[in-house]
C-alpha cells in the first residue's frame, strides 16, 4: 500500500475516496492537535480502526464517516472532498 502522501488514483486519473478520506482525516486530526486515541474518543470507534483507515488497509461504513465528520464538526464531504476544491469556513 502506498503512503497516503501519494493519493491512490481511480481509473480515471482522480484520487479515490479512499485515499481522499484517508488525507482528509490525518490534516484535519492534526489540525485539531488530536491523536488518533483522541480522534477515536470523540468519534466512539477503535484507535486501531482510525489507523487502518488512516493507512487505507481498511473499508469505512457511511454511518462511521458520519461519526467522524461529526467528531471534527464538518459535513461529510469535506471528509471526501480534494483540499485545493474546498470552500468550508470554520
Amino acid at each position: 500500500m502506498s503512503p497516503v502522501s501519494e493519493l491512490q488514483q481511480c481509473p480515471q486519473g482522480n484520487p479515490s475516496a479512499r485515499s481522499l478520506l484517508a488525507k482528509n482525516l490525518i490534516r484535519l486530526r492534526k489540525g485539531k492537535k488530536w491523536s488518533q486515541e483522541d480522534l477515536a474518543l470523540e468519534c466512539g470507534l477503535h484507535r486501531t480502526f482510525v489507523a487502518h483507515v488512516e493507512r487505507q488497509a481498511r473499508n469505512i461504513s457511511i454511518d462511521n464517516i458520519e461519526r467522524l465528520a461529526t467528531a471534527f464538526g464538518v459535513p461529510v464531504h469535506v471528509l471526501l472532498t480534494p483540499q485545493g476544491n474546498r470552500t468550508v469556513t470554520s
